[in-house]
C-alpha cells in the first residue's frame, strides 16, 4: 500500500506578477515572504519535483506535472514539511495539504495548492 507524503516547492517571485489566479487565491501576500506551492505524492518529494519539471506524463498520457511548478519551481523547501510523518490514505494526504497550505497562507506566504 503506498503511502504519501507532502511536499513544498518554492516558486519564483514572478508567479505573484505573472499568473492572475495565483495572484487572486493570495490576497494576503505582501511580497516578504516566498511563493510556494504544496503537494502530495506517493513518491518521495524530490522524485515527485523532477517530475514537474520535466512535464512528467502517466502511463495513460495525462500531463502529471503542476504548469505553476514546471514554470517557476525553483527548489523544494524540506523545512516546511519535513514534520509531517508519510499519510496511510489518498484522501488523508488531500486533507493534510490544505491544511498546511492554509496555515502557510495565515503566515503570509503565497500558496497554490490543488
Amino acid at each position: 500500500m503506498p503511502q504519501y507524503r507532502i511536499y513544498v516547492v518554492e516558486l519564483k517571485k514572478k508567479v505573484f506578477t505573472e499568473h492572475r489566479r495565483f495572484r487572486e487565491a493570495n490576497p494576503q501576500f505582501n511580497g516578504v515572504l516566498e511563493c510556494l506551492y504544496v503537494g502530495m505524492t506517493s513518491k518521495t518529494p524530490k522524485e515527485r519535483f523532477l517530475q514537474h519539471k520535466t512535464g512528467h506524463i502517466s502511463k495513460k498520457g495525462h500531463n502529471i506535472s503542476s504548469g505553476i511548478v514546471r514554470k517557476y519551481g525553483s527548489y523544494l523547501r524540506p523545512s516546511l514539511y519535513n514534520h509531517i510523518p508519510p499519510l496511510a490514505t489518498r484522501a488523508e494526504a488531500l486533507k493534510m495539504e490544505e491544511r498546511l497550505a492554509k496555515e502557510l497562507r495565515r503566515k503570509r506566504y503565497a500558496v497554490w495548492y490543488n
